[in-house]
């Protein structure tokens, strides 16, 4: 097959690309178009396979795409869809990259954020069109030998042809001109030293382009200040990492279902027994609110705060390689754990490896949580142990955790320990045991426990006089009549 070389590049007058194509990143932008839309980038864009490009200076999020390109062998102007694809010499690989650091600059153009030297390199070998079914193309891009895009033009929103007609509608396509025809889901950032790959081939797996490569720089020439500047925000990051959870910015309701716990509130919680807590739970027809099972590396600590959620999934090895790595649900977890938040993790009570290990029970020791609780294994066990920060846990283990956990999502409502847990609710956890409490009846709930208490001193102090339990324990009517005497003297 004909490589891609210096004459193709410059022989494409123009590169279009196409937005959103692919099912999946349809399903995962949460919009699906009616029609195809487009925007330009400049052919100085171009580059071949083993070329490096530059992460501007000052910008943080230079975006990857996997994408097939169509390289247009003749003109095509006011083509059918029918004739369209006899228009398209050869298909290749090609890589839409661009600094989402800029977009806000460009009104909607792409024009600086995407049409950077070097940002659509393409290659490195041509498949002839004639010589496949268009419909009948997979795609698959890795990031530092990690899969992380794959799939097949099989269920395309917009076919290759309807592409090329729509297009010749209002524009000539010329001989040598490219365009980019969209990216599954997967796509996401990449950063100086890492290398991005990408091929394309026939599903049968007989014609292929090999693998486009691409290794990141780092710029080192600031941005003029007669210019727009490099700015990024959560929003920007969502849309280049593809997700909240993939760009590790806790879901947009966390803030809505995890408040505050008011001083006041987290006091009084402290000041009462989780057996009394647990009394008080039971009236309230709540018989399912422990976590248990588990051990505490701080047994001595009495610990209160509201719950932030991890799951882990059992491990599947091909998704273990796109959520296990990198800054997965796991880490991202620990790294948005904030003062006083206790993190709690779904293991399934799978003891054969370890949810969490040294690096990151102090990473969130450092971040000021209260507390880890997880029904899993815990690794690094003496080192963990160690800490200030509580970790309840099943067991030691040394294995990884790809062994029999993938870490998947994070602040939902998950199970642990036989406990529905959900974020936002109230953890009380020390010796005794480990409850979870609904917040919309902790006030009420900690008042009639402080009550209870009070009353159960009373009754300690008239057993050690030498009462007998019977109409002491629960108080009849003439002990509770002592008792209120009792009462009032002793808060005066």
């Amino acid at each position: 097959m004909e490589q891609v070389n210096g004459d193709t590049l410059a022989a494409a007058r123009k590169v279009v690309a196409v937005h959103i194509n692919y099912p999946s990143r349809a399903a995962q932008r949460g919009r699906t178009p009616a029609q195809p839309s487009y925007f330009l980038k400049p052919s100085s864009s171009l580059a071949l396979s083993g070329s490096p490009v530059e992460r501007p200076a000052g910008c943080e999020l230079l975006g990857y795409e996997g994408e097939i390109a169509l390289v247009i062998g003749k003109a095509a102007r006011r083509v059918g869809i029918e004739d369209a694809w006899s228009h398209v010499a050869a298909v290749t690989a090609s890589n839409d990259l661009g600094v989402y650091d800029l977009r806000y600059a460009d009104k909607g153009s792409n024009l600086r954020s995407k049409g950077g030297d070097g940002f659509t390199p393409v290659g490195p070998a041509l498949i002839p069109a004639d010589a496949v079914d268009p419909s009948q193309l997979r795609i698959r891009t890795w990031h530092n030998g990690d899969l992380v895009q794959d799939d097949t033009t099989e269920g395309l929103l917009f076919p290759f042809a309807r592409l090329v007609a729509d297009l010749s509608q209002l524009l000539t396509l010329e001989e040598g001109d490219i365009i980019l025809t969209g990216t599954p889901a997967g796509a996401s950032v990449a950063k100086p030293g890492d290398v991005l790959e990408v091929e394309v081939g026939t599903l049968d797996g007989s014609l292929t382009t090999g693998r486009l490569v691409t290794t990141i720089e780092q710029g080192t020439t600031a941005f003029a200040g007669f210019g727009a500047q490099p700015k990024v925000d959560d929003l920007q990051r969502e849309e280049a990492f593809g997700s909240r959870e993939a760009a590790g910015l806790a879901p947009e309701s966390v803030a809505a279902v995890v408040p505050a716990l008011s001083p006041e509130l987290k006091a009084k919680l402290e000041s009462v027994a989780t057996a009394t807590l647990s009394s008080q739970l039971r009236k309230r027809g709540l018989n399912n609110v422990s976590i248990d099972g588990l051990q505490a590396t701080r047994p001595d600590r009495r610990v209160v705060g509201l719950a932030r959620t991890l799951r882990y999934v059992p491990n599947r090895e091909d998704l273990f390689k796109t959520h296990g790595g990198g800054f997965n649900a796991q880490k991202r977890a620990i790294d948005s754990v904030n003062e006083g938040e206790i993190l709690v993790m779904e293991a399934r009570g799978e003891k054969g490896t370890g949810t969490v290990g040294d690096i990151l029970a102090l990473r969130a020791q450092v971040r000021g949580a209260a507390a880890i609780i997880t029904d899993g294994g815990v690794r690094d066990y003496t080192a963990v142990a160690g800490l200030e920060m509580p970790t309840y846990f099943a067991n030691p283990h040394p294995a990884v955790l790809g062994r029999r956990h993938i870490p998947w999502d994070t602040d939902i409502t998950i199970a642990c320990g036989g406990a529905t847990v959900q974020p936002g609710d109230i953890i009380v956890a020390d010796s005794d045991g480990i409850l979870v409490i609904p917040p919309a009846i902790a006030e009420e709930l900690v008042a009639d426990c402080i009550q209870q208490e009070k009353e159960e001193t009373f009754i300690f102090e008239m057993v050690k006089q030498g009462n007998s339990v019977d109409g002491l324990y629960p108080m009849n009517a003439e002990w509770q009549a002592r008792y209120k005497e009792w009462a009032g003297n002793t808060d005066d």
